[in-house]
């Protein structure tokens, strides 16, 4: 049956349309990232003292204790799928710069407290139904929204969920983390739930609302719209938050990432860092620029560690090669049933 018959689907959104602007967004993190790997890469070239810290070393020292490394598995040692993918393959800037600048100025005017306060009163509504499925079940419902196919790879969604998965297993990764990407863009099915106005509040870049937006921030000069910018509080660099309150405890723009991170974070047995890799991976003005340390408490940069070593799997698992979806099924639906012990979530 299809999933449409089963459950609550409100079928007005283009599905199709969201993965295009999702992807277009994509292309800029990608070329984004692979500019901070050249530079990373010239550093190391340049240096004259072997024990200066450069970009590399930055982003994957580690901050675990033995016995956390031990009990959470080696998740964050370089990651080797892509070591020899042609970066260069993927769409270049200007495909997608006057769609993405397009969306970034609709989302940052729009995404201010109020509407973040309203869309997790509406997720937490008591009236509100909220549907029932299984994470494999989910899987399938997300494939037959989006049913046209990812313009860099021809390939269906479920086939993208299992891509990042199954790159994340060759890998050697822990078990948790290969179940983080099989369910990174489930939170897209919000879209089709009543719980988003529309792409703006799905996907893109996240960061926090409630305190002075970075000029990390993507396109940062298009939230001269938002009319938290001039909000006596709202525009401060702190805002509503305390330094040192914990990246956990700001208030992320509404949107896919956010949005998964609110079901599964009480229906999953998913570590701490598992939950920052589906809440964070779109926060790069964090985990990337660096920026909002002055939110960090002790802990922080171990969740920040875990987001870089997850990202790479979200932004270069795409390939040409399809998984073969029955063969892999046994051991993603044993690996779910792991994590995931009530089976059924309510999204």
């Amino acid at each position: 049956m299809a999933p449409s018959a089963t459950y609550p689907i409100i079928t007005t959104h283009s599905g199709a349309d969201l993965e295009a602007i999702s992807d277009a967004v994509d292309e800029i993190n990608v070329l984004k990232f692979k500019a901070a790997q050249q530079v990373t890469e010239m550093l190391n070239d340049d240096s004259s003292s072997p024990s200066s810290p450069t970009l590399s070393t930055a982003a994957t020292t580690p901050f675990f204790t033995e016995q956390q490394d031990q009990d959470l598995g080696d998740f964050d040692t370089p990651s080797a799928f892509d070591a020899t993918k042609d970066h260069s393959r993927f769409r270049q800037y200007t495909t997608a710069e006057s769609r993405v600048l397009n969306f970034y100025a609709e989302q940052h005017a729009k995404q201010t407290v109020s509407h973040n306060v309203a869309a997790r009163a509406r997720f937490n509504s008591p009236d509100r139904k909220r549907p029932e499925m299984t994470i494999w079940e989910a899987i399938e419902c997300l494939n037959s929204l989006i049913d046209e196919s990812d313009p860099d790879t021809e390939l269906s969604q479920i086939q993208h969920l299992l891509q990042s998965a199954e790159a994340i297993r060759r890998d050697g990764k822990p078990r948790w983390m290969q179940l983080v990407g099989l369910v990174h863009d489930l939170g897209k099915l919000m879209l089709f739930f009543e719980l988003a106005t529309g792409q703006w509040d799905v996907v893109g870049d996240s960061f926090p609302v409630g305190c002075r937006f970075s000029d990390k921030c993507i396109l940062a000069e298009s939230f001269g719209a938002n009319p938290d910018s001039e909000h006596p509080v709202y525009s401060t660099e702190h805002g509503i938050y305390t330094p040192g309150c914990g990246i956990e405890n700001l208030m992320m723009s509404w949107g896919h990432d956010e949005y998964l991170y609110q079901v599964v974070k009480d229906q999953s047995l998913l570590p701490r860092e598992g939950l920052a890799m589906i809440r964070f991976h779109s926060f790069y003005p964090w985990h990337r620029e660096e920026a909002y340390e002055w939110a960090m408490k002790e802990g922080d940069e171990e969740l920040r560690r875990a987001v870089r070593a997850f990202n790479p799997y979200d932004l270069y698992s795409k390939s040409d090669e399809p998984v073969d979806v029955e063969a892999v099924k046994p051991y993603y639906t044993e690996l779910i049933n792991e994590f995931f012990p009530q089976k059924v979530i309510k999204w």
